[in-house]
């Protein structure tokens, strides 16, 4: 137990130095999570249950907080049903809002197995709870004040996973544009009824217009390095996700729907992961990111200045 307080000192202490990465909700799902379990001298337990705790800074004044509900129930030998329920509290300069976030469902099928590594393949779908329309005082709010993304998501993704190695790639595809109203003409002298100490006329301006927002697909690659032990694992990996269609908005001042110059490209992030075991049933896992490259624009609000992340996990 000692080596495990150590542990979690040095992963939360490092949390708090950290830069984070952020994605659309899919980097979490199926095939594609990071610190997949692989051990095949354990019986696979058919069900597992998990509740995370996270904290975000974004790169601006929000800060989010999710609880994460996260349910696995298997379907024979190969086949998994996976369920994520969140629940997220934002608290920043504009607003503080709070509800359910987007509901995650996935279908995970074991391609291939051997001794040495598995093949997964992984399809499903996120879910709004809101259309991302939430007001203060009648304000219509940035995306990053919002509980949802207020889209229908397809998605896709293929993992290959042994004791030492995960590889896993996935698509996400916007099915439809949201109904956030957010742009600057609404909050037109925000700041005048505000405190002198915190008047700022130009903080307004430094979140992305999302009026009508549709975002682009993004497609996402990870490459993470296990190091497996009796109880304790951990894992160092990259996450480069690149939005290969830009986003598109409403501006009422460029003519209509535009895309935001720099909504398109890369975010990369090197993400870091410590679990231990406390039987073959139950663990706790930490995860840390540190952002690398960051797109220039984003109207969706998934910008993470620091994350860091609490899960304990059951299985049965």
């Amino acid at each position: 137990m000692k080596l495990l307080y150590t542990v979690v000192f040095i992963v939360v202490g490092y949390s708090a130095l950290a830069q984070g990465c952020s994605d659309a909700g899919f980097c979490t799902m199926g095939a594609m999570k990071p610190d997949q379990p692989y051990n095949k001298n354990i019986p696979i337990r058919l069900r597992s249950m998990e509740v995370s705790f996270y904290r975000g800074t974004t790169t601006l004044t929000p800060i989010v907080y999710v609880a994460t509900l996260d349910a696995s129930f298997s379907v024979g030998k190969k086949n998994s049903f996976q369920v994520k329920l969140p629940y997220q509290v934002v608290h920043g300069r504009l607003a503080y809002t709070s509800g359910m976030g987007d509901i995650s469902l996935c279908f995970t099928r074991t391609l291939y197995s051997t001794e040495k590594f598995d093949l997964n393949v992984s399809l499903g779908s996120k879910i709004p709870t809101n259309r991302s329309d939430k007001k203060e005082e009648g304000r219509p709010l940035p995306m990053y004040y919002q509980t949802s993304l207020g889209t229908y998501d397809a998605i896709a993704g293929i993992s290959l996973v042994n004791k030492k190695w995960l590889f896993a790639t996935g698509i996400q595809i916007p099915l439809n544009q949201n109904n956030n109203q957010f742009l600057w003409g609404t909050w037109e002298n925000w700041w005048e009824d505000r405190p002198t100490s915190v008047k700022d006329s130009t903080y307004l301006r430094k979140y992305a217009k999302a009026n009508q927002l549709k975002r682009g697909i993004d497609v996402m690659l990870r490459v993470e390095r296990n190091f497996r032990f009796s109880r304790l694992n951990f894992s160092v990996g990259l996450l480069p996700i690149y939005r290969i269609t830009n986003d598109e908005i409403d501006d009422p001042s460029k003519g209509g729907r535009t895309k935001p110059d720099g909504a398109k490209g890369l975010a990369l992030s090197a993400i870091g992961t410590v679990g231990y075991s406390f039987n073959v049933k139950s663990g706790i896992k930490l995860l840390v990111g540190h952002k690398i490259v960051q797109r220039d624009e984003n109207p969706d609000g998934l910008t993470r200045h620091l994350v860091s992340s609490v899960t304990y996990f059951y299985r049965f």
